[in-house]
């Protein structure tokens, strides 16, 4: 803060100096405001740079100090969440898919085309083996992505409404 207390001192040196040299003559007290404003600007303009930066430096620290006090801005991401925040939804099947995943892994992934209760049409995966949905079929659907299928954000609940549970397989 050093140079601000010696850009203060130089700043209010030239204004006593051009202050005094305007009023030098004791006898024109009088004529001498009119001739200060006439002869040379009460800020001349080699000073006005010099507040010009001590202006800076102030909001700079200002913006320091709420920096200081609110602390680090916290960016406001959108909802990425599918179901609107909500853990489940029901929809309708309105048809059966199979789905290639992404280039190291090869596969054929069963998924169905959802529309839900908020009127989003979605596709879905079906986990385990098997199953018998079909257009029209009731599901439960909740939020997972399968990281190997783009476009593939959601997962049907087995056991609920039209969709059983995997069935066991039997040892002969």
């Amino acid at each position: 803060m050093n140079f601000l207390r010696q850009g203060l001192s130089r700043a209010w040196n030239s204004f006593n100096s051009s202050m005094m040299s305007s009023l030098s003559s004791p006898m024109s007290t009088l004529s001498s405001f009119s001739t200060v404003s006439e002869s040379k600007p009460l800020l001349s303009s080699s000073v006005l740079p010099l507040f010009n930066s001590i202006r800076g430096v102030k909001a700079e620290h200002s913006i320091l100090y709420w920096m200081h006090k609110t602390g680090p801005i916290k960016k406001v991401r959108p909802n990425r969440n599918p179901l609107d925040g909500n853990p489940f939804k029901k929809g309708v099947v309105l048809k059966t898919l199979i789905k290639k995943p992404k280039k190291p892994n090869s596969a054929n992934r069963k998924c169905v085309l959802v529309r839900l209760s908020n009127g989003k049409e979605l596709t879905a995966y079906v986990p385990g083996e098997g199953h018998n949905l079909q257009e029209h079929s009731v599901v439960l659907v909740r939020c997972g992505r399968l990281k190997d299928v783009p476009g593939v954000k959601i997962k049907c609940v087995r056991g609920k409404y039209d969709l059983p549970h995997v069935q066991k397989k039997t040892m002969l």
